[in-house]
């Protein structure tokens, strides 16, 4: 009932959602909204296209913070709002909502985007965006993206839950758990089981039945940590099984985060194509 009240209110042009209250306006009329997701106790942000039309259902990209961080990453340091409503305007992206919980009650939190956090972004949140915005219900309208260990978490997440998201993106992460957060004092069987070199063979078939694409980036400003070399190794791995994966690689570190995220949803959203820019 909730969707279709949702659905009802696109007629008279307002929609509230629930928890969430206007923060912002974007330059060519989309909107930012920041709350609560009920039942998480988590904090975040929702954008909203310029015109939501009634009777059209939506893509929606789910944004996985780096860690320690916050979803404000989004709005501040890539400049979602102007990024979103830009390319809508121009007619190079679909329209598409955006949802970005925040991993914890403070920026403190380092650890993974596993355990609870998994639990509560396929559990709750994602049911609940379906139930109150006019999303795309299925693989094909959602897109999971994260930068950093956001991106450990978009590609995580998704191969374990195949059949939830249909687009992959990660923005220099890496591509085995770490021992830290829900993994510190993890055992053997549990890292295996969020290891995605472990997961992309394993779930390989339905994630060829789903259609399930990747989009994998990579640039200097991590590279003391994880190496560019660790996402062309996992690239690598996702073509021998033949899945569909893009790559780009930005050697230099000034504006990168900012050309990473942009890159990877003009591949995920873009009207033209998947052309890797």
């Amino acid at each position: 009932m909730a969707g279709v009240a949702a659905l009802a209110a696109l007629a008279t042009g307002i929609l509230v959602l629930p928890g969430f209250v206007p923060v912002a306006n974007a330059p060519a009329g989309g909107r930012v909204l920041a709350g609560i997701f009920p039942g998480t106790a988590r904090a975040g942000f929702v954008y909203l296209p310029p015109r939501l039309e009634p009777g059209v259902r939506y893509p929606v990209v789910y944004l996985l913070h780096g860690m320690p961080g916050s979803p404000s990453e989004y709005l501040y340091g890539t400049d979602l709002p102007a990024y979103a409503d830009g390319g809508i305007a121009a007619g190079r992206l679909r329209p598409f909502i955006v949802v970005a919980p925040a991993a914890g009650p403070d920026r403190g939190y380092n650890g993974e985007w596993a355990g609870p956090l998994e639990d509560a972004l396929v559990g709750q949140i994602v049911p609940w965006v379906d139930r109150h915005l006019p999303t795309i219900r299925s693989p094909s309208g959602r897109i999971l993206a994260g930068l950093s260990a956001g991106g450990f978490g978009a590609v995580d997440i998704g191969l374990r839950n195949p059949g939830v998201f249909g687009t992959i993106v990660s923005w220099s992460g890496y591509f085995r758990p770490l021992r830290d957060g829900p993994f510190k004092h993890a055992s053997k069987g549990v890292l295996a089981a969020n290891d995605p070199t472990l997961l992309a063979p394993a779930e390989r078939a339905e994630l060829l039945h789903d259609g399930t694409r990747f989009f994998l980036s990579t640039g200097p400003a991590h590279s003391h940590w994880f190496t560019p070399a660790e996402t062309f190794a996992f690239e690598r791995e996702l073509r021998r099984l033949r899945l569909p994966v893009a790559s780009f690689a930005y050697p230099q570190a000034k504006g990168e985060w900012r050309a990473q995220f942009d890159a990877g949803l003009d591949w995920a959203l873009g009207q033209g194509g998947d052309a890797v820019p």
